[in-house]
């Protein structure tokens, strides 16, 4: 047990996790040159394909030093703020964390938040300087952040290049020095943490665990005590490239359970697993409720395929336990799901996934954030607000509240300007402005969280050349103006479209959904008017123009009123057209009025 080290790698994005992993599992010789290939861990199409860590992976690697055997059990974890729940989940099996800098890019705003998370629990941080090999490289300036930021020695630092394999001894032989052994009573009762878990179609649930206390045998009888239900470990083992099954996982190690479950609900992250006889009395805290950040509808596009939706989004909630959803039913789309994601990202991920993994094509509502209605006769009584559809009647509307955050903004000095007119533009209010360097410069903004939902961050990429940073975290609910715009077709309102918008916004913002529509929508036998509403007042309106036939063709010479003949019969047969038709939405038109600012 004391030559065990748990430890993981937190960093922002692109600053070269995923990397140094690479090089760690080259260095201790984990991976045979034949299995080497660039992020090696990471395993999912999407993540190869985006070039960005989604899920965090774990390892197991075998390495010797100063000629004793030591077992370095390291996971890889994603940079991007929408995934931050996977790096709470991977800090609490571990009790070191690489702190991986960007020698171009210095400190970034999540890594700033990742540091805060790995220093609640008590975690022992290496700062490793990647990147040194760049030309465009700062390392003197670079460390003076790190160590301003940290409190560390200069000489704490290990400087390092992930892509040419510098400094990786150095780093290996800090973890094995600076990282503490686990702690733990290999003589109590088994209780080990769960921190993750995927399906396997052929076995079932792979629950992933860390042992705490005491250890896990094949073949023993345990119990999850979350669910209280007992199984018998199948199998049991550690985590190498490829699962490596044992007979026994001893205390302090990371290893994955195979009980043959096949219930994905069954299994919880952040249960505690406890032997079935002698059970452990104390359950392990476990991980904090996520906050979903932004809600969508995912519908299945044939209504009878709605089972299926079901039990693939419960297999995907093994894999993803950030995801939450309960069911809903809209008048438009039937029967589907309301899903609470951590951002935009997230959601464009899992439905991804659900297309890729499960073979399932859905429809996805247009996001928003939940909010608190309050009415006149109850002032006192919330209700949520999830859906447009839920609002109370505006005559009936005492106040409504939106949720907050605080949202963090790490730029360049010479992007101040456009960075703040941005989240101006979004309704945010400045809290705090300070000089980092003479170059850098932290904003502070407390903003509506329903504003940073759509497009906020490709635009603050956009208006800061790539170099601004961001990283919010939810400060409460506040009141504001809301109002609810509907979108109607062919006087018919579509209630997938309906949006909350604030009031000063609600104009523009109807406007240019009727014109994205117009363009979107294709031509039929008749006009189809659009309409942006509020309540029984119209705000904005376009009309897509009927396909007409010539029915005067045949008229050659004569009597005007042989044609106007023609003309008001063909207007009639147009007029009873609209009565019955309707309108087909295509699936584009959904997200196009996501997309409303390109």
């Amino acid at each position: 047990m004391k030559n065990i080290r748990n430890f993981c790698i937190i960093a922002h994005i692109d600053h070269g996790k995923s990397t140094l992993a690479d090089r760690l599992l080259d260095s201790t010789a984990t991976v045979t040159s034949r299995e080497k290939q660039e992020q090696l861990l990471d395993s999912m199409d999407l993540e190869r394909e985006r070039g960005i860590t989604i899920k965090s992976h774990a390892i197991q690697m075998d390495y010797e030093f100063e000629g004793e055997k030591y077992t370095l059990n390291l996971i890889d974890t994603p940079g991007h703020v929408d995934f931050s729940y996977e790096v709470s989940r991977s800090i609490a099996a571990c009790e070191g964390a690489l702190l991986v800098v960007d020698a171009a890019q210095s400190i970034q705003a999540q890594t700033i938040s990742n540091l805060y998370l790995a220093l609640e629990n008590d975690l022992e941080i290496i700062p490793v300087l990647n990147k040194i090999d760049l030309p465009s490289a700062n390392p003197e300036e670079v460390t003076d952040d790190i160590v301003d930021l940290l409190g560390c020695d200069p000489d704490e630092i290990i400087p390092a290049s992930a892509k040419t394999g510098l400094g990786i001894e150095e780093i290996l032989e800090a973890i094995i020095k600076r990282v503490p052994a686990p702690k733990g009573n290999p003589n109590e009762s088994l209780q080990a943490l769960i921190f993750d878990s995927v399906y396997n179609p052929f076995r079932g649930v792979e629950t992933y665990f860390r042992v705490l206390n005491g250890e896990i045998k094949k073949g023993q009888n345990i119990k999850f005590m979350a669910t209280d239900k007992n199984y018998e470990a199948n199998e049991v083992g550690t985590l190498k490239l490829k699962q490596l099954p044992k007979n026994v996982v001893k205390t302090g190690d990371v290893g994955y359970l195979i009980t043959g479950i096949k219930d994905a609900r069954e299994v919880k992250v952040g249960d505690t697993i406890t032997d079935a006889d002698s059970p452990t009395t104390n359950m392990i805290g476990g991980f904090e409720d996520v906050k979903p950040m932004v809600f969508a509808g995912i519908y299945p596009v044939d209504t009878e395929e709605y089972e299926e939706l079901r039990n693939s989004m419960e297999k995907l909630q093994l894999n993803d336990a950030s995801l939450v959803f309960q069911p809903e039913s809209s008048a438009a789309l039937g029967f589907g799901f309301r899903c609470g994601f951590l951002g935009m990202l997230h959601l464009e991920i899992i439905q991804e996934r659900l297309e890729r993994e499960f073979d399932m094509t859905v429809i996805t509502t247009v996001p928003n954030v939940s909010y608190y209605a309050y009415t006149n006769k109850e002032p006192d009584e919330l209700i949520m607000v999830n859906n447009p559809s839920d609002l109370p009647e505006p005559s009936t509307l005492n106040r409504v509240e939106e949720p907050f955050i605080k949202a963090t903004i790490i730029t360049k000095a010479e992007f101040v300007g456009p960075v703040m007119s941005l989240c101006i533009e979004k309704r945010g209010e400045i809290v705090n402005q300070t000089y980092l360097t003479t170059e850098r410069v932290e904003l502070s903004f407390d903003m509506p969280l329903a504003e940073i939902v759509f497009d906020f961050y490709d635009r603050l990429k956009t208006v800061s050349k790539g170099y601004a940073s961001f990283d919010y975290a939810p400060i409460g609910m506040r009141e504001s103006h809301l109002v609810k715009v509907d979108v109607l077709l062919n006087g018919n309102t579509v209630d997938a479209l309906s949006a909350l918008l604030h009031r000063d916004n609600a104009y523009d913002i109807g406007k240019r959904m009727c014109e994205k529509l117009k363009e979107l929508i294709p031509r039929q036998q008749f006009d189809i008017p659009i309409q942006a509403a509020i309540g029984s007042k119209i705000i904005s309106r376009e009309t897509v123009k009927a396909l007409r036939k010539d029915v005067t063709a045949k008229c050659y010479g004569g009597d005007i009123s042989r044609k106007r003949k023609l003309l008001e019969k063909q207007k009639k047969g147009k007029k009873r057209m609209r009565a019955v038709g309707n309108v087909e939405i295509p699936q584009e038109a959904f997200m196009a009025v996501l997309k409303l600012n390109d």
